[in-house]
């Protein structure tokens, strides 16, 4: 069984790839670990608790992490996921509490007790992550691979160039990118070509399932906020988002990568927080001193099969429906 573990800051579609991680048949999720990013620190941690408790995963170890970047302010995203990050939709809040210790040492706990190498998936600004790498340095021979999901190849969306992720702590997701693992990046390109129909979401929202019913509110929300958002082709539809990195992980076949330098703009208002993919075919071009980007390569996610994806997730999310 495939070990897990979440970072997320949780957030709509952080719900929803949650649901899914903690769904799948064939994946032991680990731990979550929370960090301020769509909403305050307080509020991602109660969110991911109430989705976990929502789908039946009770015994998935929680803990909040960083309240803030390395560098910069914190800078929610509440017009998209709500005041409360989670829709504003009332749902009942779990009684549960998170570990009593910080994020990056149930982090560095689950990483070096899995029994086979651990895969990391990122759904948020990758502070919490940054942080681990530095701190614990050894805990990268237990990371199997790590999928964040953030940056973009083409534009972006917190600035024209720039994803909000890693525009939301860029010195951070340059630590992870340029940290030697094994890394793919599940940035803007991909992550709305995965989307639920509105049919499939009306059949959520009728479910006898609590995750499903959740699922379909969630998804319902997506549809009203993005519903114009012209890389949605269908509709009514909603985007995976977030849930599409760990449909990803689950199943890799459906997402082509290309190997690519990436580096982090770190420096100029205009365009910091942009992942500069470096897409130049020539070997020659490529190797210049004068242009060529100073960090390893990683794979860096260009098209996915979106139909394919939908159906694992509503797949995995109804697995538990009595219907």
């Amino acid at each position: 069984m495939g070990q897990l573990i979440l970072d997320v800051d949780t957030g709509v579609d952080d719900a929803l790839a949650l649901m899914v991680a903690a769904r799948h048949a064939d994946w032991n999720l680990r731990a979550v670990t929370c960090v301020a990013g769509n909403t305050s620190l307080e509020g991602v941690v109660r969110n991911t608790l109430t989705v976990l408790d929502a789908v039946g995963a009770t015994d998935v170890p929680v803990a909040a992490g960083a309240a803030r970047p390395l560098l910069g302010e914190p800078r929610d995203a509440g017009h998209v996921h709500g005041s409360d990050g989670l829709a504003d939709l009332g749902w009942p809040r779990s009684a549960r509490a998170p570990e009593a210790i910080h994020a990056v040492e149930l982090l560095r706990r689950e990483i070096l007790a899995s029994p086979e190498p651990v895969t990391l998936v990122p759904l948020a600004p990758m502070t919490n992550i940054a942080l681990l790498l530095r701190t614990y340095p050894e805990v990268a021979a237990n990371i199997g691979r790590i999928v964040f999901m953030g940056g973009s190849a083409s534009a972006g969306n917190a600035s024209p160039v720039a994803e909000f992720n890693v525009w939301h702590d860029p010195e951070a997701a340059q630590i992870v990118i340029s940290s030697g693992l094994p890394v793919t990046m599940y940035g803007l390109d991909v992550f709305y070509s995965a989307a639920v129909e509105a049919p499939d979401i009306e059949l959520l929202l009728k479910a006898d399932d609590a995750g499903c019913r959740l699922s379909g509110q969630l998804l319902s929300h997506l549809a009203r906020v993005n519903g114009d958002d012209f890389r949605l082709k269908l509709p009514g539809s909603a985007g995976l988002g977030d849930a599409g990195a760990v449909c990803a992980v689950i199943d890799p076949e459906g997402l082509e990568t290309s190997e690519l330098r990436v580096e982090v703009s770190l420096s100029s208002s205009l365009t910091r927080g942009q992942t500069v993919v470096d897409q130049r075919t020539k070997a020659s071009e490529a190797t210049l001193p004068h242009g060529h980007l100073s960090r390893d390569s990683i794979d860096v996610a260009l098209g996915v099969d979106g139909r394919r994806y939908a159906a694992l997730f509503l797949d995995t999310i109804r697995s538990h429906d009595g219907k």
